[in-house]
């Protein structure tokens, strides 16, 4: 990837840093790792000081962290980390630095204090969270491929959803495929057909398909890191009168959170677009999750559709947005479409269509 964005990135970190009124900031979160420096093991920290920006792990990580991290003055050794820092004066007496309280554990939060008491710490929540939810143009690029991919994948699939194969069987093939023609899969897929469906997060089992069932299938790849998200819900030979009604209360919600979804709009005005009339046609009990939520690095990101959730809207947010009705014993129905905030409106990603698709 560009030296550039990288460059970019660790310059608005900087610019928050200092409208917060901090020095710097401890980076222990391997996902905020990736994001500000490029490095995608499994052990490192970064630090932001006002002397320079520091890169630390440890021998495993010698060629890849060279291959990597762009920016950072890379630290290596056998030593833990904050004994690293200590070692090369790296974080000098009197520096207000923040960490990340969201992703330390109690112990760690202990050593650190022990190792820099005069240090001024300052717990900070979501500085590079906030800043990644913004997507610049090389991870526009990488979302868009892969919902390219898991629209290709589910097409692909279409064939194996009748009686004769179990949700196992289409959960592995899915990624399998995902990770032919991409990094691999987002996520654990779920494919629940039946009365499964009416678990939101199912785990695939033996189940064959049946006549009638409607199949939940919740699956997608992962490209250069960034993770699509995608669900569509077709039904296997027969659609009752019931099944038509549920999608179709289904599809009017989630389009009407589509329509919704813009810069300047707060999360929970989204997520009140698709409640209330899911709720107005008597189906409230039944929609038990938030309506969406932040793609990227991780599946789940900020911002989120959620009713508590006071975030505003940005430009090139990228979003879910995916309402859902599940029925105790009888099924579910959840579509969901991965989506780019723009000024007016949104672009949905996603070609897979969203009418009721009668499996023969």
């Amino acid at each position: 990837m560009n030296n550039t964005i990288y460059t970019t990135r660790q310059e608005n970190l900087k610019n928050v840093l200092a409208e917060k009124g901090l020095d710097g900031i401890l980076i222990t979160n391997l996902t905020n790792i990736r994001y500000i420096s490029g490095f995608t093991g499994s052990a490192a920290s970064c630090l932001v000081t006002p002397s320079g920006q520091y890169f630390i792990t440890d021998g495993r990580y010698i060629e890849q962290s060279k291959a990597q991290v762009k920016g950072f003055e890379r630290f290596i050794d056998m030593s833990s980390h904050f004994s690293q820092i200590r070692k090369n004066n790296l974080n000098p007496n009197g520096f207000k630095l923040a960490f990340e309280g969201d992703h330390m554990s109690f112990a760690q939060y202990g050593n650190m204090i022990e190792a820099f008491p005069n240090t001024k710490w300052e717990n900070s929540s979501m500085i590079l969270e906030g800043l990644a939810a913004v997507k610049d143009e090389h991870e526009l690029s990488c979302l868009r491929t892969a919902v390219e991919v898991t629209d290709k994948v589910y097409e692909e699939i279409l064939p194996m959803l009748r009686p004769g194969f179990t949700e196992k069987q289409v959960a592995n093939t899915m990624v399998s495929k995902y990770r032919e023609y991409a990094e691999g899969e987002a996520y654990s897929p779920i494919v629940a057909t039946g009365p499964n469906g009416a678990l939101p997060h199912a785990i695939p089992t033996d189940r064959e398909f049946q006549i009638g069932d409607f199949i939940v299938i919740d699956a997608a790849a992962k490209y250069g890191g960034y993770h699509a998200d995608m669900t569509r819900t077709p039904v296997v030979g027969k659609a009752s009168e019931k099944h038509e009604e549920v999608y179709a209360i289904v599809k009017e919600a989630q389009q009407r959170g589509c329509n919704t979804a813009k810069s300047g709009v707060a999360c929970n005005v989204v997520d009140a677009s698709t409640r209330d009339y899911i709720k107005e046609m008597g189906y409230s009990e039944y929609y038990t999750h938030g309506t969406g939520h932040g793609l990227g690095l991780e599946i789940h990101t900020s911002p989120r559709f959620n009713p508590e959730s006071k975030s505003i809207l940005e430009v090139n947010n990228v979003m879910t947005i995916e309402p859902g009705i599940y029925i105790a014993g009888w099924g579910g129905v959840r579509i969901e479409d991965d989506v780019i905030i723009n000024e007016d409106d949104c672009e949905v990603l996603n070609k897979t269509t969203k009418d009721l698709v009668v499996l023969n």
